[in-house]
């Protein structure tokens, strides 16, 4: 009976060995998967991944601000423009005189129309407002703004 106890233990003593050793093998492994590069903990890796996306979130409103004043710059921004070249007066040579319409994403805006003739150039300026001018205008300038209406 003494010899069974004595290979129960050892058998026991044998068992305890292997249990212990996977143990370690599996805290070893866990110490891997809680570990960072630098050996940070995993509270340490949460908690700096966590500030950087604060960071990251801030930054966010920043840029969307900063988005929005840019959208509300451009629709004040000359950006449709119209062109007319033509000639007035059968004696001059060539589409010496323009109209040139200058509107932003409103409508508002400025019709500026020059006159080329042998004795000089006049220049006139129009305003627009929401796409209307403030004034009669010329079949050319009425093109210009045609065109500077349709552009986007």
């Amino acid at each position: 009976m003494a010899v069974i106890a004595a290979f129960v233990a050892a058998a026991a003593l044998v068992a305890a060995l292997m249990a212990m050793r996977r143990a370690a093998a599996v805290d070893r492994r866990l110490a891997g998967l809680t570990r960072g590069a630098d050996g940070d903990s995993l509270e340490q890796l949460l908690s700096a991944h966590v500030d950087k996306v604060f960071a990251v979130a801030r930054e966010l409103e920043g840029v969307a601000g900063r988005t929005s004043r840019l959208e509300d710059e451009s629709l004040r921004a000359l950006s449709r423009l119209g062109l007319v070249r033509y000639n007035p007066f059968e004696d001059t040579g060539g589409n010496q005189s323009f109209v040139v319409a200058a509107l932003d994403a409103r409508g508002d805006g400025f019709l500026l129309t020059s006159l080329h003739t042998r004795n000089g150039t006049r220049i006139y300026a129009k305003g627009v407002r929401g796409g209307q001018p403030d004034s009669s205008l010329s079949d050319e300038e009425t093109e210009a703004l045609r065109l500077a209406r349709t552009r986007e």
